[in-house]
């Protein structure tokens, strides 16, 4: 059985605020843009395409 591979981004601190489509995505791929939230772990999910991001080593968002 074959699945389908979900990549992962990885994002820097000057990626933030991240949203998805990014802007590597080709635009044929395109859906509405979406601001990610990320866990407490430094993982989202983009809810229209199942793009998953992930914040680098050392990089934490700030918080309000």
């Amino acid at each position: 059985m074959n699945e389908k591979t979900i990549p992962v981004v990885e994002l820097q601190a000057k990626d933030l605020p991240a949203y998805c489509p990014n802007p590597a995505m080709p635009l044929w791929s395109s859906h509405p843009r979406v601001f990610l939230d990320f866990d407490h772990h430094g993982h989202a999910k983009c809810p229209y395409c199942g793009t998953q991001y992930q914040l680098a080593a050392g990089v934490s968002l700030g918080h309000h």
